[in-house]
């Protein structure tokens, strides 16, 4: 049986990790696979630190689309992927990959998990998550702060050069590719309607359409 794809888009902070969770936690991690868009940003190793450090990685081109349509493509299709690690401190690809086996669900998170038309075209679902910008920037500085070893004047100086901008200009669009919108990050009678829906196609093993985009899709 081919693997139902679901999509988690929304603004950096803006809480797509803990929506994936809370599917994972309710379908069941062994029925889930995990595929995150942050290890996917183009291999810099070619760089100096200095250089890779003013790389705008907040704009799609930052990311290696190819391998994530592979990888996406090979779990869909029952093969098992090799996941990049990337090092946030360092801007760069480590030499380590996560094997990421195929489950009845691929989840792929990002913040651009909807801005590809030929991904979004595999999805049976697209879910947007929707949290105001002030939210999603204490998130990341503390997030940033704590977990990537940045000061907050680099965090700040990243948000306003980068972040805003490039959220504005291509993730903020990618909205209106979404299936659900979950508001103030993490909506419980959305999150319950998901997996509701999620479970009918494990269960059933039969295409279940929402108003005519919800589909066990075969590209």
């Amino acid at each position: 049986m081919l693997s139902f794809i679901l999509g988690v888009a929304g603004g950096s902070g803006s809480g797509k990790s803990t929506v994936t969770e809370h599917i994972v936690s309710a379908i069941g991690s062994e029925q889930v696979a995990v595929v995150m868009q942050d290890y996917y940003y183009k291999d810099l190793s070619h760089l100096n630190f200095k250089e890779r450090s003013r790389v705008n990685f907040d704009h799609p081109d930052a990311f290696d689309w190819n391998l994530l349509l592979n990888h996406i493509d090979n779990l869909h299709n029952g093969i098992p992927i090799e996941m990049p690690v990337y090092d946030f401190t360092t801007h760069s690809r480590t030499k380590e990959t996560k094997l990421v086996v195929p489950a009845s669900v691929v989840i792929f998170e990002g913040i651009y998990a909807l801005f590809d038309a030929e991904l979004r075209r595999r999805m049976s679902l697209k879910i947007f998550v929707d949290t105001a910008a002030d939210i999603r920037f204490i998130r990341r500085l503390q997030r940033d702060m704590v977990e990537r070893d940045r000061d907050p004047d680099s965090v700040i100086r990243q948000y306003l050069d980068y972040v805003r901008p490039m959220h504005k200009q291509f993730i903020e669009p990618t909205k209106q590719y979404s299936d659900i919108i979950i508001p103030n990050g993490v909506n419980k009678a959305a999150l319950k309607m998901i997996v509701a829906r999620v479970n009918v196609v494990l269960h059933t093993q039969e295409n279940f359409m929402l108003d005519g985009s919800f589909a066990f899709n075969e590209y």
